[in-house]
Formats: C-alpha cells, sequence, structure tokens
C-alpha cells in the first residue's frame, strides 16, 4: 500500500516518519509538510519525496498518515477522504466534536478505512491486559493516572501551540481513555471536573457498565513524579496495566498493520475514527464542566 505523510514536527520525525520507511508492506511514497523546507529535509533522510501539494500527494497514494495537530488533521482527513485515501491518524482526532463528526462522516461516505494510533492500544503487553480485562463483567472501579512533564522539562513538544491551548486533558487524556472505555464501557457521562496545579485535571466518570472511573491528568507533573498507571478493582481482586517494553515506533507499525487489516477484511477496527469520535465527545464533555467550574 501506497502512504504518504502529511506533517514535519516531533512527533513525524520521531514516530511517523521511521514507523512508515522501515514497514516491509508500506511504500512510504512522499511528505507533505506546512514547512516545505522541513518536508523536504524529512523526506530526504527517509528516501522518499517532498510534496508541496498535498492533493498531489493524495493522488499518489492509498492512504495517509497524519502527525499534526488536531484541527489540521481533522481538515485534511477529510480532504483525504474525497480521494479515496485510507487515514492512519492520531490523537485526537479533532479538537471539537463537530471536526470529529466530519472525520467519520467523510470516510463512511468514502467507504475507506481509518486507524487512530492510541499507543497504549497497539503494545503487545497493554493490549493483551485491555483485551483480558474487558472480557471481565465486574469491575467495580478504576483509577487512571497520566502524568507527564511536557512543560516541565526540555520535552521536544513543550513549544506545541494546540498542547498549550488544549492541555493534558486533550493530549493524555484519550491515552486514558482508550485504556478504560474498552473494559469498563461507554462513559455514560462525565459526573464531574475539576482543576489542579499547572494544567492538571481532575474527572470523574460513571460508565454503563455500573463502574465508576476517576483519571488524573497533567503534562507540568515534575519529571520525577511523571509516569502513567491504571488500576482495576472489581471481583477478581486488583490488577494493573502493565509496563511496554517497547516504544512508539513498531506501535506505529502495528497499527499500520491494523490499517491493512482493515482494508483488506473490510471489517473496522476497534480504534477506529468512530472510537476516536467519542473519545472527542468525552473530552469536549469535560472541557464544558471545566470551562464553569472555571467561571
Amino acid at each position: 500500500m501506497r502512504i504518504g505523510l502529511l506533517g514535519t514536527g516531533p512527533w513525524a520525525q520521531m514516530a511517523y516518519a521511521p514507523a512508515l520507511s522501515g514497514h516491509d508492506d508500506l511504500d512510504f511514497a512522499g511528505i507533505w509538510g506546512r514547512r516545505v523546507e522541513a518536508a523536504k529535509e524529512l523526506a530526504g533522510r527517509h528516501g522518499t519525496r517532498a510534496y508541496d501539494d498535498v492533493d498531489a500527494l493524495f493522488a499518489d497514494v492509498d492512504a495517509v498518515a497524519v502527525a499534526l495537530p488536531p484541527s489540521v488533521q481533522a481538515e485534511l482527513a477529510v480532504r483525504a477522504t474525497r480521494a479515496g485515501c485510507h487515514l492512519l491518524l492520531d490523537k485526537p482526532l479533532a479538537a471539537t466534536v463537530e471536526a470529529g463528526r466530519a472525520v467519520v462522516e467523510a470516510a463512511e461516505e468514502a467507504g475507506v478505512a481509518s486507524v487512530v494510533f492510541f499507543t497504549t492500544r497497539f503494545q503487545p503487553e497493554t493490549e493483551a491486559w485491555i483485551t483480558e480485562q474487558a472480557g471481565r463483567q465486574d469491575w467495580f472501579t478504576a483509577r487512571a493516572q497520566w502524568l507527564g512533564s511536557v512543560f516541565t522539562s526540555d520535552s521536544p513538544f513543550a513549544d506545541s501551540p494546540w498542547r498549550r491551548e488544549k492541555g493534558a486533558l486533550w493530549d493524555v487524556g484519550p491515552h486514558a481513555l482508550s485504556v478504560l472505555l474498552p473494559v469498563l464501557g461507554d462513559a455514560r457521562r462525565v459526573v464531574a471536573a475539576a482543576h489542579g496545579a499547572g494544567d492538571t485535571v481532575h474527572l470523574v466518570l460513571h460508565h454503563v457498565g455500573g463502574a465508576s472511573s476517576t483519571l488524573t491528568l497533567s503534562l507540568t507533573a515534575p519529571p520525577a513524579a511523571a509516569g502513567a498507571a491504571v488500576e482495576l478493582r472489581g471481583g477478581a481482586g486488583v490488577t494493573l496495566l502493565p509496563e511496554s517494553s517497547e516504544g512508539a515506533v513498531p506501535a506505529l507499525g502495528r497499527a499500520a498493520d491494523a490499517l491493512l487489516a482493515a482494508v483488506r477484511t473490510g471489517r473496522a477496527h476497534p480504534c477506529d475514527a468512530a472510537f476516536g469520535l467519542r473519545v472527542t465527545e468525552i473530552l469536549a464533555a469535560a472541557e464544558a464542566l471545566l470551562d464553569s467550574d472555571a467561571r
């Protein structure tokens, strides 16, 4: 499958370009970026072509991978579907529910496959754990902490405008939700949302199966306190999300495998654009509560 990459920033450089260029079943056909020189430099490093016209890239490929801010991703994803391109997208799907719904509707209308890259869902140890826990029906409650130090360290993502605007809720919130929703069921509602230190937020969710969950999300944690943890409690006792032994590039390779399988079989992957939209809806509901709390 011929695939193009949209984006030239740190995430494109660290994860997407290496994953696409190293995948045996993908022909990494080109890169488009909002900065032409950056696209040329990244394309040169990976032996592919830089495009200065995104529609020309769409016309030359079967699929696109997107490593761009959510507001830009959603708009370009819709345009890509109109050219018949399958979608390998990043989280969050979009910055608003309306934009996310437009992606889902465009993909459905065009009949293209989609996969949204939630890292934890494509790492072997964590995905196996999620699958095992999802098979149990007696979970009582869960606690998720996703604490990053993006804004308190020398992270390459510290200058990201959309992260500065949207904060931890929209950046690491999708990771936590991608673990909790398949295990506890959809969130019936966001019961409470409150601000903490820096961009830290605290959420309480009520799930359709009756369980509740609490989430603590931050990009301003002290580096020594950063990390992710998910704890489930129920009739079987207590279980913790295992740590993964591998990074983003192999996980992205598996996300590409999932897209290839969805194209081949016609069966939607659990982390498709529709799931990405549901995550976006929950984030937007939490954001509305946080805004009312701030007022």
